[in-house]
Order: structure tokens, then sequence, then C-alpha cells
């Protein structure tokens, strides 16, 4: 069967092909509703599909945007990805994913892949401050929005998460249970200083230790972001005689891990030992027992970023500060924090 082109389409409609670009393209000149139909009925009709390549090399932007994560592995990443592909299929958008594995060399990597193929444009969950991802950025023009984190080096449309109010937040709740200090599971050294949400995280835990005249000295530890590693960071933490009976962790799969070693242990959660996380992952609320954290929505937050990136007319300006859209944090109650939730 010969394969049906555009000029097919106009013939059936008694249009010109011009027209039916019009149509399809929703511009960029009007075309009248009765015209409209006339075409949208011959492609139906003749079961017309237009050639998505071409239409990208005319307009030089493709029906795609990319997202690059850092690790989606890790169960936040994986949902808010899953939130950002929703949001563009309902834009009529397909999104690319690619993994920098928190390596700038990988992030680099998979800005100038995108960018080559035209995408519409680029939402970043930047593993942290990269001075070669900002300087492609710059030379491609390209739009880009930064989603969950912001970092320092590049200057672009952000939607990020009230991060440190979410950690003063839930620290205040598990010393409001009585406990004389709560300590901190932060994230490894080469965490950024700024921009980051886990420093944003351990940021919020010191100024809810400070409100409650507690000291934070020797009371934060770090650990890999993942459960696994964090999971043989906590046998060595809770298996001494110093352990704390309150721990918040920068996130959730931290916690998970920590859940997984205090019950080696023989640690009662919440009897022994309070644990709350951050990020409000499905899997929270299936741990035993059920997971203390901090939520956010993340879907608004997905729509937002795919927005930005497609409409020019919202995209925010201004200053660093005004060019930020920052959605609440909320405590997400269960039982390992002491709670009969």
């Amino acid at each position: 069967m010969a394969k049906v082109t555009r000029d097919d389409v106009a013939r059936l409609a008694g249009t010109s092909t011009a027209v039916v670009s019009y149509v399809i393209n929703n511009g960029p000149r009007p075309v009248a509703p009765a015209t409209r139909e006339r075409v949208l009925a011959a492609i139906k009709e003749l079961g017309y599909r237009p050639d998505r390549v071409a239409q990208a090399m005319a307009s030089r932007r493709t029906d795609l945007i990319g997202l690059i994560v850092p690790d989606a592995r890790q169960p936040f990443f994986a949902e808010m990805a899953h939130a950002v592909e929703q949001a563009a299929a309902d834009r009529g958008k397909m999104v690319l994913v690619g993994n920098s594995d928190y390596l700038d060399e990988r992030e680099v990597h998979y800005l100038r892949a995108f960018l080559g193929m035209r995408v519409s444009g680029l939402i970043l969950i930047s593993q942290g401050p990269s001075e070669r991802a900002a300087a492609e950025i710059e030379a491609w023009d390209a739009r880009v929005v930064l989603l969950h984190r912001r970092p320092e080096a590049i200057d672009d449309v952000a939607v990020v998460l009230d991060d440190v109010g979410g950690a003063q937040m839930v620290t205040r709740h598990l010393l409001e249970h009585g406990h004389e200090y709560v300590a901190c599971l932060g994230g490894v050294e080469s965490t950024p200083a700024y921009g980051d949400p886990v420093t944003d995280h351990v940021e919020g835990w010191r100024r809810a230790m400070k409100e409650a005249g507690r000291s934070t000295e020797g009371r934060l530890f770090q650990a890999p972001y993942n459960r696994y590693d964090t999971y043989r960071v906590a046998l060595g933490l809770l298996g001494g005689p110093d352990r704390p009976t309150a721990l918040v962790c920068a996130t959730d799969d931290q916690a998970i891990g920590v859940l997984r070693a205090a019950r080696e242990l023989g640690l009662d959660v919440p009897g022994e030992l309070a644990v709350a996380g951050f990020d409000d992952v499905k899997e929270a609320a299936l741990t035993d027992p059920p997971l203390t954290t901090v939520g956010s929505d993340r879907e608004a937050m997905a729509r937002a970023a795919v927005d930005l990136v497609l409409d020019d007319g919202v995209r925010l300006t201004g200053s660093r500060r005004e060019r930020v859209r920052q959605f609440p944090s909320g405590l997400v109650v269960r039982r390992s924090c002491g709670c009969e939730a």
C-alpha cells in the first residue's frame, strides 16, 4: 500500500498542503473551523500519519522533553520522573530520561545528546554545581528548568520544595515526643553546600534544634543516599553505646536502611528509636513500622516544571530568588515516630 502523503490529504479536503500543515501544527496561520474539520476528516479517512522527523527539522523542535536525574533507581527520582512523564503527556509531549549517576561528565553527556535531538526543553535534576553543565546550557541557549535542586552554577528557572521548613517541621515533631535530642543522618562529604535538598534538610534540623536549645555537636552523621549503604552505616551507629533515641534522615531511602538495621539489632521502633525520613515515597507507608516523613505535591511540581519549560509566557523573570517557584512541605505522620497514626 502506497504511503499516504500530505498532498493526498489536501486533495481530499479540497485545500492546499500549506493549510493541511497549519492544521497539523496548530499554526503558524489560523484556519477556518469548517476547513479545519474537512482536513481532520480527510486525515482520519486516509489514515495519514505526520512525519515527526520532518516536522522537527522544519520547526527545529520535537515533541520531546529531556529529563536528567541523578539515579532513577532511587524511589524519589523514579516517582518524580513518572510525574514529569504524566504532565508532559497531558501537553502532548514525550520524555527522554537520562541518569547522570551523580557524575558531571554524564550530566554533560545527556545535556549534549538531548539538546542535539532538538528537544522542546530540558528539565534538570542536577547532582550539584557544574560549571561544565552551565556552559553547555548557555552555548545551546536552551530552555532549562531546574527541578528539586538549584545548583549555584546554573542560574535558570527552578521548581523546588521548602526543604528547610520541612526538616524543621519533622525535627520539632520528634522533639515533641520528649527526646533529649534528635540526631540527623545527612549526606556524604561531597554534598554541595548550596542548592542541594539534603544540605537544606540538615540546615532545617539545625534550626529546629537551636530553637529548642539543643546542641547539634556530634549529632550529625553521614551516609550515602541509598538504603543499602545507609543500612551498613546504621549498623555501626545504632550498635554503639551512644546511639540516639531519635533520628531524622535526609531521605526516605536512608530511613528505610535505618529501619532494617534497627530490626537486625533488635531495637524497637519507635520504643527505643524514633525514625523519620523525607520525601514520602510510596514505600514509606509500607515499612515496618510505617515511616513518618515529609511530603510534597510532586504532581503539581512536575506540572509546573513542564509548563515552565514549554511556555515562554509563564517563565519567571527577575532576580534569582524571583526565578524560583517554591512549593510547601507537609508533615506525614505515621508510627515510626511514636504516634499512633
